[in-house]
């Protein structure tokens, strides 16, 4: 395995602790992470209130080749949406109040930055 793979790895799953932690610090209530439904994950599923949320995290070392919230393309936002349908079916959950929110977390000099984008699409 290549360096740069493993420690791209290692920082999606710090990235994902920062998230988390920082979504508990904001009254979620974390359900479950790293969810995979056919070629989909989602990294957290929460609650907001009455409200179950699909969280996607985005983690970078710096905004040089955009911020981290940018990587959450289209298709990307449609695999998503699947694998969150996927998860409604599996945990039989009928009709909720969901939504999706991203969690950018940029990562420098061993201080994390989180931002918080609700209802993103």
């Amino acid at each position: 395995m290549k360096s740069g793979t493993a420690s791209h790895r290692h920082r999606g799953t710090l990235g994902e602790d920062v998230a988390a932690a920082f979504l508990r610090q904001n009254g979620y209530e974390i359900v479950e992470q790293n969810y995979y439904y056919n070629h989909g994950e989602i990294d957290i599923v929460a609650m907001d209130g009455s409200t179950l949320v699909f969280v996607e995290v985005k983690a970078r070392r710096s905004e040089r080749f955009g911020a981290p919230e940018e990587a959450v393309t289209p298709k990307k936002q449609e695999l998503l949406r699947r694998t969150a349908e996927g998860y409604m079916i599996e945990r039989n959950i009928g009709e909720a109040d969901c939504r999706f929110d991203v969690v950018a977390v940029l990562m420098t000099n061993g201080i994390a930055e989180c931002r918080l984008l609700k209802d993103c699409f």
